[in-house]
């Protein structure tokens, strides 16, 4: 059986905890073949980020098409975009035969766990074709909120916002981190009828950084193996719960994670 293709469309984290770094990690643990095209440097650690570098679209695309053309791909990941124009450009390129069948996560990335803000207005609102075109999208409470515009206190208005942008032609919507629940966190599903849950106690450590950009390879990965969606979830929650007990605990801030295989 051939190895699976994942191909990750994101930035580039220098500590290592976020981003590329740990799509590459989570996409070889969980035994797929990960390629990347960079969309920006970014200058960070466990505090923050201390500089943003966007990658020109055009060289964005060309690392698409050398990895398409040649090698394949079975599944894309979407993180960090970098600009509006890279992600007008990426959308269009998805849209080629070569790539139109491959199913996307899509990760709406705007805040870092560090709270640093890494997608401008403009960038957010070029989320929305990314979205239509997604097999799931994974944004976290605040992310959700954005893009929905309206303020998450309760499951009622989780479910009316990821309603609200299927409604407006999104893919399906994986609302992650919710706390509806004392002490636990939920996963909801939503896809357009009764949303699917995962639910977990909620882990308490700092040492959490990439969380989101691991849960959306994990499942990238997942589909490109074949798997269907809630069970692509499934393994995916369990590799990032792993991943955070695991935690070596470095830096003075928000920590990397400690990515290992749950096999």
């Amino acid at each position: 059986m051939t190895i699976a293709r994942i191909l990750i469309i994101a930035g580039s984290d220098s500590g290592g905890g976020a981003g590329i770094q740990a799509d590459i990690k989570t996409v070889t643990l969980l035994g797929g073949h990960a390629m990347t095209a960079i969309t920006a440097l970014t200058a960070q650690n466990t505090l923050g980020v201390t500089a943003v570098h966007a990658v020109p679209a055009e060289m964005v695309i060309a690392q698409i098409d050398a990895v398409a053309s040649d090698i394949g791909v079975d599944a894309v990941k979407i993180g960090m975009i970098g600009s509006a124009e890279i992600a007008d450009a990426v959308s269009d390129r998805l849209d080629r035969p070569d790539l139109a069948a491959a199913p996307l996560v899509f990760d709406p990335v705007m805040i870092a766990t560090s709270g640093s803000r890494l997608a401008d207005e403009a960038t957010i609102a070029a989320f929305g074709r990314l979205m239509r075109r997604a097999a799931v999208s994974t944004p976290n409470l605040d992310e959700l909120g954005a893009l929905s515009g309206g303020a998450l206190v309760d499951e009622a208005a989780i479910a009316a916002a990821a309603n609200g942008l299927i409604g407006r032609g999104c893919g399906p919507i994986l609302a992650t981190g919710t706390g509806v629940m004392p002490g636990k966190l939920t996963d909801l599903l939503f896809d357009g009828g009764e949303p699917q849950r995962w639910q977990g106690e909620r882990i308490h450590t700092v040492h959490d950084h990439g969380t989101g950009c691991t849960l959306a390879s994990a499942i990238a990965t997942g589909l490109g193996q074949g798997m269907a969606l809630p069970e692509a979830i499934a393994r995916a929650r369990e590799f990032v719960r792993a991943a955070l007990l695991n935690a070596p605990g470095l830096g003075q801030g928000h920590g990397p994670m400690g990515h290992r295989s749950i096999d």
